[in-house]
């Protein structure tokens, strides 16, 4: 009785330190060196799923829950912000929600946990760990249309496995960070060996930054990023609308650059009905100006499959190109589309939410063409599609047009002054590392920002102010091995190790 008593005790508290410790490694991504901190956070973690005495495989999947729930409750605490202060659903609903969404991203990391049991006592289960985090975190963002927010890789920006993102991209990060994440728990029983295995390998991946697989081509793009900073309230007023248009028209109108950008639905009103003159005064600046102005728009594409009208769109108007246009392809669930048996959750709102038409995934990027310079193809993301760099990676690799450039348009003002805009910031960099692009995030309230091709960043405007951001950007040609591969690479060494591992168990009962 008092065994029984003391173990239940014991798991409670490991629950509880697990739940912590979940938020703490989420907590330290946002530090100026987040990616090596978090190696030692997720190592005690290991430490404490790996040393229980709970037998079971529905203990230790529950103790992996408890790690995620802490992880992504405290990452992904702003997803209130856009439920409750500005959409107005009630506070316990708002709660529940964002509970239910970590719960549910919890269940991966709970799944990839599950190879410390499993394989406890292979001779290579840190890299067995590795691979099953990789194919479980590659399958959270195909699944249900996919949401890898919050991802281990994104912190390695500021860590020690940013190198590797060129080669075989976030996931190869995300291989790495676990790996070793689970030698230094070996750091005690064989500390040379493994000191050494962890300095060589963080070493390597130092040296493969020495390669470089992209070039700079033209003269530098003279470019202005404009942060208009409206509350997400004002959006869904007539009056306004009319104030956030003629702001970024007017800053459109008074500027210099070569390419002037705006943010997702910088003009919120359906592209055909925008006020009179509006996009006419836009066309006939950048014809005689010789500049490219691109911003987001309510765009009309019908879809006769859904029935869906409008689109999120960015337009983009040259000195003597026709228009063009991108429209997100991409969507983000209940913020853009309602998915099937789930209108009585947006009726909860108070605000309108848009249930838009999806573009093709093969769209052409934006040309700037100047005069007497080498032409440039731009590859425009919005917002959520910053998230997904296989999908990126497939666009460029696919395309007819070479991308010398990423350009980002988003709003956040979904989610105020929480760490989405820090996140988000670190997508794109990330993005920039994987495909060795400049990138440049145009945003309504931050962090508008200018990238170079390995992913620092060059210059940035502060969250929350009004402003426009100016600055020289030098476009790149030329392909990674990660765009010319995807994620095939590292899928394919995970997937091997697993079978590997799994034979061997087989094998060894």
């Amino acid at each position: 009785m008092t065994n029984r008593v003391t173990r239940k005790l014991d798991r409670t508290l490991r629950l509880f330190l697990l739940f912590f410790l979940g938020a703490l490694l989420a907590g330290v991504a946002e530090l100026p060196y987040g990616g090596w901190i978090q190696i030692p956070v997720l190592s005690l973690i290991f430490f404490l799923l790996s040393n229980n005495n709970f037998g079971s495989l529905q203990s230790h999947f529950l103790l992996g829950i408890a790690f995620g729930l802490g992880y992504f409750v405290l990452g992904l605490w702003w997803t209130y912000i856009s439920l409750h202060d500005v959409g107005g659903m009630n506070v316990l609903l708002s709660g529940m929600a964002v509970f239910l969404l970590a719960g549910y991203m919890a269940l991966y990391f709970s799944c990839a946990s599950l190879a410390i049991p499993l394989f406890k006592r292979a001779p290579l289960a840190g890299l067995l760990l590795a691979a099953s985090w990789v194919v479980i975190e590659y399958l959270r963002g195909i699944i249900f249309t996919g949401f890898p927010w919050m991802g281990l890789a994104e912190a390695q920006v500021n860590g020690p496995f940013a190198s590797i993102a060129p080669y075989l991209g976030g996931l190869g990060c995300t291989f790495m960070v676990v790996w070793v994440s689970w030698l230094a728990l070996s750091l005690q029983k064989n500390f040379k060996t493994t000191s050494l295995l962890i300095i060589c390998l963080v070493g390597l991946n130092q040296l493969l930054s020495t390669w470089v697989f992209t070039k700079p081509i033209g003269d530098p793009l003279g470019v202005e990023l404009i942060q208009g900073n409206f509350a997400q309230s004002l959006v869904f007023k007539p009056e306004g609308m009319l104030l956030q248009i003629e702001f970024y028209k007017s800053k459109m109108l008074d500027s210099n650059a070569d390419l002037v950008v705006s943010p997702e639905t910088a003009l919120p009103w359906p592209e055909p009905n925008i006020p009179l003159g509006t996009l006419e005064n836009l066309q006939a600046f950048a014809s005689s100006k010789k500049t490219f102005l691109l911003f987001g728009i309510l765009g009309r594409h019908f879809n006769p499959l859904d029935g869906r009208e409008f689109s999120n769109r960015a337009l983009g108007l040259s000195p003597t190109n026709p228009p063009y246009r991108y429209d997100k392809s991409h969507l983000v669930p209940f913020g853009e589309f309602i998915p099937p048996g789930f209108h009585w959750f947006v009726n909860a709102f108070s605000v309108p939410l848009s249930d838009f038409s999806r573009g093709s995934q093969d769209q052409p990027f934006f040309l700037i063409n100047r005069e007497g310079q080498s032409s440039l193809y731009a590859a425009i993301t919005i917002c959520y599609e910053d998230v997904f760099g296989g999908e990126l990676a497939t666009r460029l690799r696919t395309s007819q047009e070479p991308a010398n450039l990423l350009v980002n348009m988003t709003n956040l003002a979904w989610f105020g002054a929480s760490q989405a805009p820090t996140q988000q910031l670190r997508l794109s960099q990330l993005r920039s590392l994987e495909t060795g692009l400049p990138a440049i995030r145009a945003t309504n309230t931050g962090i508008t920002a200018v990238l170079g091709p390995d992913g620092k960043v060059v210059a940035q405007l502060p969250p929350f102010t009004q402003g426009t951001l100016s600055a020289l950007v030098q476009g790149h040609s030329g392909k990674t091995p990660f765009v010319q591969w995807g994620n095939i690479p590292i899928l394919g060494i995970s997937c091997l190790l697993l079978i590997f591992g799994l034979i061997r168990q087989k094998r060894f009962k």
